[in-house]
C-alpha cells in the first residue's frame, strides 16, 4: 500500500513525464483497482527473476565445460551438471512463463475495469450536461472521445502500465546481476543508454503533437458521417450523393496524412531500439573479449551470460518505444475528455431531497436569452396556470412558445426573472422530481430504434401490455400499429424513421399519456396530423388531464378553444390573454387566426 500511496503521489503510472497531467485524472482508478494493481507488480517481479536463472544457468555450463577442458575432469559429472542446469532452465522458465500469463491477466483485465468505468463516467456526464452543451458540440464528436479515446487510454492503463512495470522491473534486476558479474562490463553495456533516453523524449513530443491532431481529424470524420447517415433521405432527394462523397474523400484524405504522419514518426522507434541493442551486444563482445584476454574476467561464461542479459533488454527496450507512443496517445485522448469531463452543466441540482410536484405554474417577469445566438426568445413574461387547468400558448414560428416549455422542464434557466412550481422557486425543486412530474410530447417528436411497445413503455418502463394498448389507444394511435405485420412488436427505424410524421407524434403522446404526468406539456404535437384524428385527440386529452396541468403549444384554435386560459406571444412577449370566448370577440391575432381557420374548415367542407 506504501508503494502505492508513492506512485500515486508521484504519477509514476506508467513512468510518465510530471507535464502529462491529462493522465493524473486516471490515478483515482489505479487506487480503485490497488490490489489487482500490486497483484500484477509482485508478479511481475516473480517472473522477472525466474527468468533470470537461464542467463546464469548457462554461464555455469560454460564454465563446467571450460573445467573439463582445462582440468580433464570427469566427463560423467560434467553430462550431469549440464542435465541438471538444462532441466532447472526449463523448471524456470515454466514458472517464469506461467507468472507472465498471471500478470497479463491481472493488469490487462484491470485495463478492461477502468475501461468499462471511464465509458461509463464519460456517459453519465454526458447526461447531467445542458442542451446549451449539446448545441454547441457535434454528435460525432461525443461518440469519438467514448469510443476511440476512451480506447487509446485502455492500452495506457493496460499495455502500457504492464511493459513499463515489466521493463522497469526488469532492468533494476538484470542490472543488479550484471554488476554483482562485472562492474565494468555492465558500464560498457549501459553506454547506449543515454542516447536511447533522448531520442525516446524527441519522439514522445513529436508523437504526443501529432496524435492530437490526429485525433482531432478522427472526429471531424465521425461527427461528418453522423450528419450524412442520420439526413441521407435528404441528400437523396437532392441529388447530392457524389457532392458529399466529394468532401468525404477530401476529408478522409485529411485524415489519412495526419495518421501517416504519425506513423512515420511512430516507426522510427522500432528500428532504433533494434540498432542500439544491437550496438551493446557489439560493446559486450569486444569489451568482454578483450578482458577475457587481460584476465580480467575468468570464464567465457560470463561473455555469454551478458549477452544474455542485454538480449534479454532487447524488448523491453524495443517495447520503450511502443509503450511511450501509447502514452503519448493516452495523454492526447484523456485530454480531449478532460474537456468535456471538466464542463460543469449549467443546470444544477440544487436540492437532492424529495420535492412533491402538484402543477401550479406560474411565470412572473421572466426574460430568457439564448446564450449561442444572444436572442432574447422572452421578454417579461408572467402568467399562472393553476393545478388541474389547461393553458394554450399560440403565436407565430419564433415567438418564444416552444422556449416557456422548456425553461418549465428546467431545460435552461431564465436570464431574469422568477418561474414558481407550486409557489416555490423551481431552481429549489428537486430536478429529478420536477423532470418525473412532466410529461413532455416535443415538437419535433424522437423515437428510439426499438420497438413500438418499448418506444411507449419509455414514458413508465414497468407499465403493463394493457396499459401501453391503452395509451395508444387515446393517442388514437392503436388502428395504425395492429396493422403492422409485428403489431407493437415492430421495431422502428432510426429516429422513427419507419412511421409517418403523424404516426410518430401520436406514439410520442402516448409516452407522455402512459407516463401519468401531474404536468402535461404538448409542443404543437398535433401538427402532423388530420383535423379529425386531432379531434379525436383532443377529446381523449379533456378526460386525461383531468386534474393535470397542462399546456399546449398550437397554431391552430382548434387545439387552444377548450382550454381555461390562452395566451398570444409576439416577439417573445404577451399581446393577448383570456378565455376563447374572450380573444374572439377581441380585435387582434387569435380572432383573425380563428376566423382564417374557419373559412378554411368551410371550403374544405
Amino acid at each position: 500500500m506504501f508503494l502505492l500511496k508513492i506512485c500515486v503521489k508521484l504519477n509514476i503510472f506508467p513512468v510518465v513525464s510530471l507535464t502529462m497531467k491529462e493522465l493524473q485524472y486516471l490515478n483515482k482508478y489505479f487506487v480503485k483497482y490497488k490490489y489487482s494493481f500490486l497483484i500484477g507488480i509482485i508478479t511481475t517481479i516473480a517472473a522477472q527473476i525466474f527468468s533470470l536463472f537461464t542467463p546464469k544457468l548457462i554461464s555455469d555450463s560454460f564454465r563446467a565445460i571450460e573445467d573439463y577442458w582445462g582440468k580433464n575432469a570427469d566427463p560423467a559429472l560434467i553430462r550431469t551438471e549440464l542435465l541438471h542446469n538444462i532441466l532447472l532452465i526449463i523448471g524456470t522458465t515454466l514458472i517464469a512463463g506461467f507468472l507472465t500469463f498471471l500478470m497479463r491477466q491481472t493488469l490487462i483485465v484491470m485495463s478492461r475495469h477502468i475501461e468499462y468505468d471511464l465509458k461509463n463516467e464519460v456517459f453519465r456526464h454526458y447526461t447531467v450536461l445542458s442542451q446549451n452543451f449539446y448545441k454547441q458540440n457535434r454528435t460525432g464528436d461525443l461518440m469519438n472521445r467514448i469510443s476511440e479515446d476512451v480506447g487509446k487510454v485502455r492500452m495506457y492503463v493496460g499495455p502500457a502500465v504492464m511493459y513499463t512495470i515489466n521493463t522497469a522491473i526488469r532492468f533494476a534486476i538484470v542490472i543488479i546481476y550484471m554488476y554483482n558479474v562485472s562492474p565494468l562490463l555492465t558500464l560498457y553495456t549501459l553506454l547506449p543508454l543515454p542516447i536511447l533516453s533522448y531520442a525516446i523524449f524527441k519522439l514522445s513530443s513529436e508523437i504526443n503533437k501529432r496524435s492530437t491532431i490526429f485525433q482531432q481529424y478522427l472526429s471531424k470524420v465521425s461527427s461528418f458521417t453522423q450528419e450524412i447517415f442520420s439526413g441521407i433521405r435528404v441528400i437523396k432527394a437532392y441529388s447530392l450523393e457524389d457532392q458529399h462523397q466529394k468532401n468525404m474523400v477530401d476529408l478522409s484524405d485529411e485524415s489519412k496524412q495526419k495518421s501517416l504522419s504519425l506513423a512515420k514518426v511512430q516507426s522510427l522507434f522500432g528500428p532504433l531500439m533494434m540498432a542500439l541493442i544491437g550496438i551493446s551486444n557489439l560493446v559486450v563482445i569486444y569489451f568482454g573479449g578483450m578482458m577475457y584476454i587481460e584476465g580480467t574476467i575468468q570464464s567465457i561464461g560470463t561473455i555469454a551470460e551478458f549477452i544474455l542479459y542485454v538480449n534479454m533488454l532487447t524488448w523491453p527496450v524495443a517495447s520503450l518505444g511502443w509503450v511511450s507512443s501509447m502514452v503519448q496517445e493516452a495523454e492526447a485522448s484523456q485530454k480531449r475528455i478532460n474537456e468535456f469531463l471538466h464542463i460543469q452543466p449549467d443546470i444544477k441540482n440544487t436540492n437532492p431531497g424529495p420535492t412533491p410536484i402538484s402543477g401550479q405554474i406560474a411565470f412572473n417577469n421572466v426574460s430568457y436569452t439564448y446564450q449561442d445566438t444572444n436572442i432574447e426568445a422572452l421578454h417579461n413574461i408572467s402568467f399562472t396556470v393553476n393545478q388541474g387547468e389547461t393553458l394554450a400558448i399560440l403565436g407565430k414560428t419564433g415567438s418564444g412558445k416552444s422556449t416557456i416549455l422548456s425553461l418549465i422542464s428546467r431545460m435552461y434557466d431564465v436570464s431574469s426573472g422568477t418561474i414558481l412550481i407550486d409557489n416555490k422557486p423551481i431552481e429549489n425543486l428537486n430536478l429529478n422530481d420536477l423532470r418525473d412530474s412532466i410529461g413532455i410530447v416535443p415538437q419535433d417528436a424522437f423515437l428510439f430504434s426499438d420497438s413500438i411497445k418499448n418506444n411507449i413503455k419509455f414514458g413508465k418502463e414497468d407499465a403493463t401490455d394493457e396499459q401501453v394498448i391503452n395509451a395508444a389507444k387515446l393517442a388514437v394511435v392503436h388502428e395504425n400499429i395492429v396493422n403492422f405485420k409485428m403489431q407493437y412488436e415492430t421495431v422502428l427505424g432510426e429516429r422513427g424513421i419507419t412511421l409517418s410524421g403523424g404516426q410518430k407524434q401520436r406514439v410520442s403522446i402516448a409516452r407522455a399519456i402512459i407516463k401519468n404526468p401531474e404536468i402535461l406539456l404538448l409542443d404543437d404535437s398535433l401538427s402532423a396530423v388530420d383535423t379529425e384524428t386531432e379531434e379525436a385527440i383532443l377529446q381523449n386529452l379533456l378526460e386525461i388531464t383531468k386534474g393535470k396541468t397542462t399546456i399546449i403549444v398550437s397554431h391552430r384554435v382548434s387545439s387552444a378553444k377548450n382550454a381555461d386560459k390562452i395566451i398570444i406571444l409576439e416577439n417573445g412577449e404577451v399581446k393577448q390573454q383570456g378565455s376563447h370566448d374572450q380573444l374572439v370577440a377581441t380585435e387582434g391575432y387569435y380572432k383573425e387566426l380563428y376566423l382564417k381557420q374557419l373559412s378554411e374548415k368551410e371550403f374544405s367542407e
